[in-house]
């Protein structure tokens, strides 16, 4: 009777053990994923240019259409309604928060060092550009690990070429 109680707990730890795993590399796609998702935003947003400025010899970032890019990119790699939250089919569930959203033109000097103390970011452009970042939640899909939070970074520059 001992051996048979002793197979069932190690089955149960085993389970938990590659549970525990998968859960893991769950979080890990969901990280790469949702990371690149933001780079993809923030670049699409850094190649909005300011044709009335651009006509005037001046590289520079339109912050309207720049916003609406980044957002459609969200929307369209994570499978987001407009206001953020996962569609059905959706890799997360819970809503993704574009916590900054900086579009840096060419009134600034460059290099220009970005700085962000609240989410401990930094970056530095040297022609204009966009800074963004977004909280991500992991959708867990068990309760063995503690939730994760991100707030994922992603910063690109306008390529005039």
């Amino acid at each position: 009777m001992y051996k048979l109680v002793l197979m069932v707990a190690m089955m149960v730890i085993w389970l938990s053990a590659h549970v525990l795993q998968v859960e893991e590399e769950m979080a890990m796609k969901t990280l790469f994923q949702s990371k690149r998702a933001v780079n993809r935003a923030a670049h699409a947003a850094a190649q909005q240019l300011d044709k009335e400025a651009l006509g005037a010899g001046i590289a520079r970032i339109d912050e309207a259409l720049a916003e609406d890019a980044a957002e459609l990119y969200l929307q369209r790699n994570l499978q987001l309604d407009e206001n953020g939250v996962p569609l059905a089919g959706s890799f997360l569930r819970d809503p993704v928060e574009v916590l900054v959203f900086e579009v840096v033109n060419a009134e600034q000097s460059f290099p220009f060092y970005y700085r962000n103390d609240t989410y401990h970011y930094e970056t530095v452009l040297q022609r204009p550009g966009v800074i963004m970042i977004a909280k991500v939640v992991h959708p867990r899909r068990f309760s063995l690990i503690e939730p994760i939070v991100w707030e994922i970074k992603g910063a690109a520059e306008l390529v005039v070429g």
